[in-house]
């Protein structure tokens, strides 16, 4: 989830500095459909899911290698 995360908030963070210049990707060119206001919520919610789904995802998997070097250090 973390690589996913990363990849949806670089997207929002890529479509409003594009905007900025002009430059809107082919690939978000339809969230413009609703209108300005609309679009920046889009963009918003784009960087904030991909935020917590990156740093939840990271959470989960430093857990993970501290469950195993607990249960390894058991044996």
């Amino acid at each position: 989830m973390k690589k996913i995360g990363g990849y949806i908030a670089f997207f929002g963070a890529l479509a409003i500095v594009l905007d900025l210049f002009d430059r809107v990707p082919t690939l978000l060119q339809w969230i413009y459909n609703w209108g300005d206001t609309t679009a920046w919520a889009i963009k918003i919610g784009f960087i904030i899911i991909g935020a917590v789904l990156y740093f939840r995802g990271g959470k989960k998997q430093e857990d993970t290698t501290v469950e195993a070097s607990n249960s390894e250090d058991k044996n």
